[in-house]
Parts: C-alpha cells; sequence; structure tokens
C-alpha cells in the first residue's frame, strides 16, 4: 500500500498539523520500535516452550515490512501490536490535539496493518497478532494455536491450562 507524497513532503490525504512541541516529538522518537518489554516476554515465554524462531526477520515477497517473531517453517508471522499505534478496542484512544491528524494517522497504521496481513496470506503465511496488554502466556497460547493450526507439533513444555 504506497502513500504518495506531496511536494511539501506530507503523505496524500494528510490533515494539517501543529507541530508538536520539541519535548514531545523527542519523547516520541526514543521510544522504542523493537524489543519492546511485551515482545521480549513473549519471546522469552515461547521460548521456554521449546519453540524456536527468527526475530524481525525479512519475509520474502514482503516489502519494508517485518513481524516481530517468525517461524519460517511454519510461516507463521507474529506482530506485537502496541494498544496506542494499532488502536486497541479496549486500551486505544486518540489524543486531543491535532485530533484529526490523529485519527489520520492511527486510521493508516490500521490499513497498513490489513494490507500487511493480505499480503502475508497471499504468500501462504498466518498473520497472528497480540496486544501488548495481553500476558506473555495467554500471547504465546495464542501463538501456540495458530503454529498448531500451521501443522507444527506441540510444544515441548504444557500449556499453561492444561492439567500436569
Amino acid at each position: 500500500m504506497g502513500v504518495g507524497r506531496s511536494i511539501a513532503g506530507r503523505d496524500a490525504g494528510e490533515p494539517d498539523r501543529v507541530r508538536p512541541a520539541q519535548r514531545v516529538s523527542d519523547r516520541y522518537s526514543r521510544l522504542a520500535r523493537t524489543g519492546t518489554a511485551p515482545e521480549t516476554a513473549l519471546r522469552k515465554e515461547l521460548h521456554r516452550r521449546g519453540r524456536r524462531f527468527r526475530v524481525h526477520a525479512r519475509i520474502e515477497g514482503l516489502p519494508r515490512r517485518r513481524a516481530d517473531i517468525v517461524f519460517t517453517r511454519w510461516r507463521v508471522a507474529v506482530f506485537v501490536d502496541g494498544c496506542f499505534w494499532h488502536s486497541c478496542p479496549v486500551h486505544g484512544s486518540v489524543p486531543l490535539t491535532n485530533r484529526e491528524w490523529w485519527e489520520w494517522k492511527l486510521a493508516r497504521t490500521q490499513a497498513r496493518d490489513k494490507d500487511t496481513d493480505d499480503q502475508l496470506s497471499a504468500l501462504g503465511w498466518r498473520a497472528v497478532h497480540v496486544w501488548e496488554h495481553l500476558s506473555a502466556e495467554v500471547a504465546a497460547s495464542t501463538v501456540e494455536k495458530a503454529l498448531e493450526a500451521a501443522g507444527a507439533p506441540p510444544s515441548s513444555q504444557a500449556h499453561p491450562s492444561s492439567p500436569h
């Protein structure tokens, strides 16, 4: 889903906005894009369960996008979605300042997520999205279900909900 740029460097259709204060801009520029605490916790839990995967690997045929966790053998791509940036129905919110621009920005993120999922599906991959607010155990169980649906054997560790 390519987005054209206007002469002024803004995306086509991008609403006008007030430039945020430098301190706000600096704060957002320091936010982690990879290796976030929820992502790291999920990777540790999957590893504890005996799952092996690649981190932020490129997927052939999916230009300019990477999944957070990639199971190449089973063609499963996992995305740990942040509640703010991906508009979580439980915790997502739109800032009051520059509201029109933020609504546009967050809608664009959701459209890009859908486009990524569609492209992965066309390539024979399964896309799995887990929210950052989920516990690592719950998120890992969601990933396990997708892996098993893709033909992977059950993990070497018992699921938390299964009897010992």
